[in-house]
Protein backbone atom coordinates (compact mmCIF):
# COMPACT_ATOMS: atom_id res chain seq x y z
CA UNK A 1 0.00 0.00 0.00
CA UNK A 2 1.31 3.44 -0.80
CA UNK A 3 1.86 6.04 1.94
CA UNK A 4 -1.06 8.09 0.54
CA UNK A 5 -3.41 5.08 0.50
CA UNK A 6 -2.45 4.15 4.06
CA UNK A 7 -3.30 7.69 5.19
CA UNK A 8 -6.63 7.57 3.34
CA UNK A 9 -7.57 4.27 4.93
CA UNK A 10 -6.75 5.58 8.39
CA UNK A 11 -8.79 8.75 7.80
CA UNK A 12 -11.78 6.69 6.58
CA UNK A 13 -11.68 4.44 9.64
CA UNK A 14 -11.47 7.51 11.84
CA UNK A 15 -14.49 9.08 10.18
CA UNK A 16 -16.55 5.91 10.76
CA UNK A 17 -15.64 5.76 14.44
CA UNK A 18 -18.15 6.82 17.12
CA UNK A 19 -18.35 10.57 17.67
CA UNK A 20 -16.00 11.67 20.40
CA UNK A 21 -13.64 8.77 19.94
CA UNK A 22 -10.03 9.85 19.42
CA UNK A 23 -8.25 8.52 16.35
CA UNK A 24 -4.49 8.18 16.41
CA UNK A 25 -2.55 9.37 13.37
CA UNK A 26 -0.50 6.71 11.61
CA UNK A 27 3.13 6.67 12.65
CA UNK A 28 5.62 8.05 10.17
CA UNK A 29 7.48 5.35 8.32
CA UNK A 30 11.09 4.96 9.50
CA UNK A 31 13.80 5.93 7.01
CA UNK A 32 14.47 3.08 4.60
CA UNK A 33 17.75 1.27 5.17
CA UNK A 34 18.37 1.24 1.41
CA UNK A 35 17.61 4.96 0.94
CA UNK A 36 19.79 6.61 -1.69
CA UNK A 37 19.47 10.33 -2.52
CA UNK A 38 19.36 11.54 -6.11
CA UNK A 39 21.32 14.53 -7.36
CA UNK A 40 19.02 17.53 -7.69
CA UNK A 41 16.34 16.28 -5.32
CA UNK A 42 14.46 19.08 -3.56
CA UNK A 43 15.33 20.02 0.01
CA UNK A 44 14.11 22.66 2.44
CA UNK A 45 16.16 25.55 1.00
CA UNK A 46 18.31 23.99 -1.73
CA UNK A 47 18.41 20.97 -3.99
CA UNK A 48 20.84 18.24 -2.99
CA UNK A 49 24.14 18.09 -4.86
CA UNK A 50 27.01 16.17 -3.22
CA UNK A 51 30.41 17.77 -2.68
CA UNK A 52 33.07 15.68 -4.40
CA UNK A 53 35.44 13.86 -2.07
CA UNK A 54 38.40 15.68 -3.60
CA UNK A 55 36.85 19.04 -2.72
CA UNK A 56 35.93 17.80 0.76
CA UNK A 57 39.61 16.99 1.29
CA UNK A 58 40.69 20.36 -0.07
CA UNK A 59 38.22 22.24 2.13
CA UNK A 60 39.46 20.47 5.26
CA UNK A 61 43.07 21.10 4.24
CA UNK A 62 42.31 24.81 3.79
CA UNK A 63 40.64 24.90 7.20
CA UNK A 64 43.80 23.43 8.73
CA UNK A 65 41.62 20.87 10.51
CA UNK A 66 43.27 19.19 13.52
CA UNK A 67 42.10 16.60 16.06
CA UNK A 68 41.57 19.51 18.48
CA UNK A 69 38.90 21.06 16.24
CA UNK A 70 35.14 20.88 16.47
CA UNK A 71 33.61 20.97 12.99
CA UNK A 72 30.01 21.61 12.03
CA UNK A 73 28.73 21.02 8.51
CA UNK A 74 25.61 23.07 7.77
CA UNK A 75 23.40 21.03 5.49
CA UNK A 76 25.44 17.86 5.86
CA UNK A 77 23.71 15.85 3.11
CA UNK A 78 25.18 12.37 2.78
CA UNK A 79 27.59 13.04 5.66
CA UNK A 80 30.89 12.78 3.78
CA UNK A 81 32.30 16.06 5.14
CA UNK A 82 31.57 15.09 8.73
CA UNK A 83 32.82 11.53 8.30
CA UNK A 84 36.04 12.70 6.62
CA UNK A 85 36.65 15.22 9.40
CA UNK A 86 36.08 12.52 12.02
CA UNK A 87 38.56 10.26 10.23
CA UNK A 88 41.10 13.05 10.66
CA UNK A 89 40.49 12.94 14.41
CA UNK A 90 38.20 15.96 14.82
CA UNK A 91 34.85 15.95 16.60
CA UNK A 92 32.41 16.58 13.77
CA UNK A 93 28.70 17.35 13.66
CA UNK A 94 26.30 17.50 10.74
CA UNK A 95 23.03 19.44 10.73
CA UNK A 96 20.61 18.27 8.03
CA UNK A 97 16.89 18.88 7.51
CA UNK A 98 16.20 15.65 5.58
CA UNK A 99 15.71 12.79 8.07
CA UNK A 100 16.52 10.14 5.45
CA UNK A 101 19.90 11.75 4.80
CA UNK A 102 20.53 11.94 8.54
CA UNK A 103 19.76 8.24 8.98
CA UNK A 104 21.93 7.35 6.00
CA UNK A 105 24.82 9.45 7.37
CA UNK A 106 24.60 7.78 10.76
CA UNK A 107 24.78 4.35 9.14
CA UNK A 108 27.78 5.44 7.10
CA UNK A 109 29.56 6.82 10.18
CA UNK A 110 29.04 3.51 11.96
CA UNK A 111 30.27 1.56 8.95
CA UNK A 112 33.39 3.76 8.77
CA UNK A 113 34.09 3.29 12.48
CA UNK A 114 33.79 6.98 13.42
CA UNK A 115 30.34 7.13 15.04
CA UNK A 116 31.94 8.18 18.35
CA UNK A 117 33.27 11.39 16.74
CA UNK A 118 30.73 11.96 13.94
CA UNK A 119 27.18 12.92 14.92
CA UNK A 120 24.20 13.98 12.82
CA UNK A 121 21.03 15.75 13.80
CA UNK A 122 17.79 16.33 11.95
CA UNK A 123 17.35 20.08 12.38
CA UNK A 124 17.05 23.47 10.70
CA UNK A 125 20.46 25.16 10.42
CA UNK A 126 18.85 28.56 11.05
CA UNK A 127 17.43 27.34 14.37
CA UNK A 128 20.53 25.46 15.54
CA UNK A 129 23.25 26.57 17.93
CA UNK A 130 26.73 25.83 16.61
CA UNK A 131 28.66 28.58 18.38
CA UNK A 132 31.14 26.11 19.88
CA UNK A 133 32.45 25.03 16.46
CA UNK A 134 35.97 26.01 15.47
CA UNK A 135 35.41 25.09 11.80
CA UNK A 136 32.19 25.64 9.84
CA UNK A 137 31.68 24.09 6.40
CA UNK A 138 28.79 24.75 4.05
CA UNK A 139 27.53 24.24 0.51
CA UNK A 140 24.60 26.64 0.33
CA UNK A 141 23.32 29.28 -2.07
CA UNK A 142 24.55 32.89 -1.71
CA UNK A 143 21.33 34.17 -0.13
CA UNK A 144 21.55 31.46 2.54
CA UNK A 145 25.19 32.31 3.17
CA UNK A 146 24.11 35.92 3.70
CA UNK A 147 21.43 34.86 6.18
CA UNK A 148 24.11 32.99 8.11
CA UNK A 149 26.79 35.68 7.82
CA UNK A 150 25.82 37.69 10.95
CA UNK A 151 25.91 34.50 13.02
CA UNK A 152 29.27 33.51 11.57
CA UNK A 153 30.78 36.95 12.22
CA UNK A 154 29.70 36.74 15.86
CA UNK A 155 31.54 33.46 16.37
CA UNK A 156 34.86 33.55 18.25
CA UNK A 157 37.66 35.23 16.28
CA UNK A 158 39.76 32.63 14.53
CA UNK A 159 36.83 30.38 13.61
CA UNK A 160 37.40 29.10 10.08
CA UNK A 161 34.54 29.08 7.59
CA UNK A 162 34.90 27.13 4.33
CA UNK A 163 32.30 27.17 1.57
CA UNK A 164 31.89 25.08 -1.53
CA UNK A 165 31.71 27.58 -4.43
CA UNK A 166 29.39 30.26 -3.02
CA UNK A 167 30.66 33.52 -1.54
CA UNK A 168 29.59 36.05 1.12
CA UNK A 169 29.16 39.17 -1.02
CA UNK A 170 31.47 41.96 0.24
CA UNK A 171 33.10 39.76 2.88
CA UNK A 172 35.95 38.69 0.64
CA UNK A 173 37.50 35.26 1.26
CA UNK A 174 41.00 35.06 2.72
CA UNK A 175 41.80 32.16 0.43
CA UNK A 176 40.31 30.31 -2.53
CA UNK A 177 41.31 27.11 -4.25
CA UNK A 178 40.14 25.28 -7.37
CA UNK A 179 40.07 21.49 -7.63
CA UNK A 180 40.63 20.19 -11.16
CA UNK A 181 40.88 16.43 -10.92
CA UNK A 182 38.17 14.29 -9.37
CA UNK A 183 35.53 17.02 -9.45
CA UNK A 184 32.98 17.54 -12.21
CA UNK A 185 31.12 20.57 -10.88
CA UNK A 186 31.16 23.00 -7.94
CA UNK A 187 34.90 22.63 -7.48
CA UNK A 188 35.95 25.85 -5.72
CA UNK A 189 36.72 26.13 -2.01
CA UNK A 190 36.49 29.53 -0.31
CA UNK A 191 37.85 30.17 3.17
CA UNK A 192 37.24 32.97 5.66
CA UNK A 193 38.65 33.42 9.16
CA UNK A 194 36.30 35.22 11.55
CA UNK A 195 38.08 38.47 12.45
CA UNK A 196 38.33 40.06 15.87
CA UNK A 197 36.34 43.26 16.33
CA UNK A 198 38.88 46.09 16.60
CA UNK A 199 37.12 49.22 15.33
CA UNK A 200 37.54 52.19 17.67
CA UNK A 201 40.18 54.36 19.31
CA UNK A 202 43.14 52.73 21.01
CA UNK A 203 45.88 54.07 23.25
CA UNK A 204 49.12 52.57 21.93
CA UNK A 205 52.15 53.37 24.11
CA UNK A 206 51.15 57.03 24.43
CA UNK A 207 49.95 57.29 20.83
CA UNK A 208 46.39 57.35 19.54
CA UNK A 209 45.48 54.57 17.11
CA UNK A 210 42.13 54.95 15.33
CA UNK A 211 40.91 51.85 13.48
CA UNK A 212 38.06 51.49 11.02
CA UNK A 213 37.12 47.95 10.09
CA UNK A 214 35.47 46.23 7.15
CA UNK A 215 35.54 42.55 8.03
CA UNK A 216 39.25 41.55 8.04
CA UNK A 217 40.40 44.75 6.31
CA UNK A 218 41.49 47.80 8.33
CA UNK A 219 42.27 51.45 7.77
CA UNK A 220 42.91 54.32 10.14
CA UNK A 221 45.53 56.64 11.61
CA UNK A 222 48.25 56.67 14.26
CA UNK A 223 48.77 60.05 15.97
CA UNK A 224 51.80 60.93 18.07
CA UNK A 225 51.36 64.46 19.38
CA UNK A 226 50.88 66.70 16.37
CA UNK A 227 52.11 64.08 13.90
CA UNK A 228 49.40 61.89 12.33
CA UNK A 229 50.09 59.18 9.76
CA UNK A 230 47.70 56.92 7.88
CA UNK A 231 48.21 53.23 8.51
CA UNK A 232 48.69 50.90 5.55
CA UNK A 233 48.81 47.18 4.74
CA UNK A 234 46.43 46.69 7.64
CA UNK A 235 44.35 43.58 8.18
CA UNK A 236 43.29 40.87 10.59
CA UNK A 237 43.63 37.11 10.50
CA UNK A 238 41.37 36.06 13.33
CA UNK A 239 43.02 37.58 16.39
CA UNK A 240 46.26 38.40 14.58
CA UNK A 241 46.65 42.03 13.53
CA UNK A 242 49.19 43.73 11.34
CA UNK A 243 49.63 47.26 10.02
CA UNK A 244 52.31 49.74 9.02
CA UNK A 245 52.60 53.33 10.22
CA UNK A 246 55.28 55.29 8.47
CA UNK A 247 58.41 53.16 8.47
CA UNK A 248 57.28 50.97 11.37
CA UNK A 249 55.71 47.59 10.88
CA UNK A 250 53.37 46.45 13.68
CA UNK A 251 52.17 42.90 14.32
CA UNK A 252 50.38 41.48 17.32
CA UNK A 253 47.47 39.70 18.92
CA UNK A 254 44.04 41.03 19.86
CA UNK A 255 42.37 39.95 23.10
CA UNK A 256 39.10 41.82 23.51
CA UNK A 257 39.97 45.42 24.38
CA UNK A 258 43.72 44.89 24.51
CA UNK A 259 46.42 44.23 21.94
CA UNK A 260 50.11 43.51 22.20
CA UNK A 261 52.91 42.64 19.84
CA UNK A 262 56.15 43.88 18.35
CA UNK A 263 57.15 46.69 15.98
CA UNK A 264 60.61 46.42 14.48
CA UNK A 265 61.64 44.14 17.34
CA UNK A 266 60.25 46.41 20.08
CA UNK A 267 57.29 45.35 22.24
CA UNK A 268 54.10 47.40 22.08
CA UNK A 269 50.69 47.20 23.74
CA UNK A 270 47.39 48.99 23.29
CA UNK A 271 44.04 49.28 25.03
CA UNK A 272 40.74 50.39 23.51
CA UNK A 273 39.14 53.55 24.79
CA UNK A 274 35.64 53.04 26.19
CA UNK A 275 32.84 54.64 24.19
Amino acid sequence: MTRWNRSLAAATACALALAGTACAQPAAAPPAADYAPSVGQAGKDVVWVPTSQTLVDRMLDMAGLTPQDRLVDLGSGDGRMVITAAKRGAVARGIEFNPDLVAMSRRAATAEGVAARASFENADIFKSDFRNATVVTLFLLPDLNMRLRPTLLDMPPGTRVVSNSFAMEDWQPDESSQVVEGCAGYCTALKWTVPAKVAGTWRLDGKELVLRQSFQMLEGTLRDGSNTVAISDARLNGTQIRFSAGAQRYSGQVAGNTMQGTADGQAWSASRRAN
